[in-house]
């Protein structure tokens, strides 16, 4: 399967599905809110809390292959949003939460499904 995705596993199987990364140190709260309620959504995800530049974070997570990455500051914590990215693609601009969320799960209830129709043809 590593071989067949080149390490880009489908998005229902990847073990982090999104990672969050606060601008800085102030964001990390907001950012565990957003994992947690992505968690409470069945979404796997994780803060990058390190104290590193969002250019670093942006490219260790790239370089890891996690399929989205939420870029948090004090625009998207005042705004309840999120900015977000998609590996290999880049930005893909700011997001309620509540539209990723709604977002990641029909891709992956239809990647599901995809895979079941493979599976019994």
């Amino acid at each position: 399967m590593l071989e067949h995705c080149a390490g880009n596993l489908p998005l229902w199987l990847v073990p982090v599905q999104v990672k969050v990364l606060p601008i800085s140190d102030k964001y990390n709260e907001y950012a565990e809110q957003v994992v947690k309620a992505m968690k409470a959504a069945d979404i796997r995800g994780e803060v990058d809390d390190r104290s590193e530049k969002i250019g670093k974070k942006i490219r260790d997570t790239e370089m890891a292959k996690v399929p989205y990455m939420l870029v948090v500051g004090e625009k998207e914590m005042n705004e309840g949003k999120v900015a977000v990215r998609k590996h290999g693609e880049g930005d893909k601009g700011a997001v309620t939460l509540d539209t990723f969320i709604a977002d990641i799960r029909e891709i992956v209830n239809t990647q599901l499904k995809g895979k079941t129709a493979q599976t019994v043809a």
